[in-house]
């Protein structure tokens, strides 16, 4: 990513980040000490990158990757009348309503390694079958073998409810 940054005397304290035309520009205080600054930028960017792949997402790869996942874990018996990410979830990482075969990815997702945003494709394609976590929604989601691993980034994010951890 192109960076340029731009002091300011007229700025105190305050660093901020946008994209201009494809390059991230940084505005900072003029007085701000280099050392200062470089974790600032780095931290900035990082924060960036993850707005854009949030904003970048695709319905129709989310789609392709659920049906993918069906045919692997559950021999493509699965339907499903939408598979969506949505923006508005803020403590899950998707949801399920089977009721209306439709199924939510939080964005949150979008950022995360590509085994941990598998697993909660699976667990929510499970929803389909078993919409209680129950002995039979467990079996189910453990068939999927990084199962407990991306349980374990999810936890570590805050994203994995405690009382969903029941086997």
């Amino acid at each position: 990513m192109d960076v340029r940054v731009i002091r300011s005397k007229a700025r105190q304290k305050t660093v901020s980040a946008r994209m201009v035309d494809g390059v991230c520009e940084i505005r900072a205080p003029y007085a701000i000490d280099e050392a200062e600054l470089k974790p600032i930028i780095e931290n900035l960017i990082r924060r960036l990158q993850k707005k854009q792949a949030r904003e970048s997402l695709d319905d129709n790869a989310l789609e392709r990757r659920a049906q993918w996942l069906n045919e692997r874990y559950f021999d493509g018996k699965l339907q499903w009348s939408s598979i969506r990410w949505v923006a508005n979830q803020r403590k899950r990482a998707g949801s399920c309503t089977p009721a209306l075969g439709t199924i939510r990815i939080s964005s949150r997702m979008a950022t995360v390694p590509a085994f941990v945003r598998d697993y909660v494709i699976v667990h929510e394609l499970a929803h389909l079958i078993e919409p209680q976590h129950s002995p039979r929604f467990w079996k189910l989601l453990n068939k999927y073998p990084r199962t407990e691993r991306a349980r374990g980034y999810l936890m570590a994010l805050g994203a994995e409810d405690v009382e969903d951890l029941e086997e």
